[in-house]
């Protein structure tokens, strides 16, 4: 089976040492390294709160551009502002920027006789456009546990079998009963119970480590 080293970066979790080789100009591949980590989160996010492609991709740079410039103000301390609350503020203000920048463009653009139709539609995408703008946080908060349940199950992986893995997978997630999933894999009921409910416990403990650590 395929394996993860035990000291693999994860993708969600705020690593201390990623954000001080940024902070004292080590900049090429930590930079890479912090697009792969939290570009991806910030762009679906950005595309969530209803920006499009293009814009979205502008508030990932713009982003990473405000964090470097901000960086060494900022002190990594989980207990007086965790990191993700940090970029979530610079993630959400360059996405109000995108909005702002929308209906500028669309107010220069704007025929003065448009059909009642044409306004009607502008007004509802306005409309949930704004909806989403207005929930940024909580927006913000499902794509971070996204994320983070993702990375904690990768990690927890590594440490079973793949036979355990697909008990846990199937009655979790599929939501096979415990007896299809002992015919399917040739086990017993007993067996898929208990690697169940280790797995699970495993998740949890992950999920929790993670969590101290963002």
């Amino acid at each position: 089976m395929t394996t993860m080293a035990a000291d693999e970066p994860s993708s969600i979790q705020t690593r201390p040492s990623l954000l001080h080789r940024l902070k004292t100009g080590d900049h090429s591949e930590s930079w890479q390294e912090f697009y792969r980590i939290y570009g991806k989160l910030a762009r679906d996010f950005a595309l969530q709160a209803g920006l499009t492609d293009t814009e979205a991709d502008e508030v990932v740079q713009e982003t990473a551009i405000a964090m470097a410039k901000h960086l060494p103000e900022y002190d990594y301390n989980p207990k007086v502002c965790r990191f993700k609350t940090w970029l979530l503020n610079q993630t959400s203000w360059r996405i109000k920027d995108q909005l702002k920048k929308r209906r500028r463009n669309e107010g220069l653009v704007a025929e003065p006789l448009a059909s009642s139709r044409d306004d009607t539609t502008r007004t509802s995408a306005d409309k949930r456009v704004a909806d989403a703008a207005a929930d940024l946080d909580s927006l913000f908060e499902k794509k971070w546990r996204q994320q983070l349940l993702a990375t904690a199950l990768e990690r927890v992986k590594v440490r079973f079998t793949l036979k355990q893995f697909q008990m846990f997978d199937l009655t979790a997630y599929k939501e096979w009963s415990a007896d299809e999933v002992g015919r399917s894999l040739g086990v017993s009921v007993a067996n898929v119970y208990v690697t169940k409910h280790r797995f699970a416990a495993a998740l949890r403990k992950e999920i929790a480590r993670l969590e101290r650590l963002t």
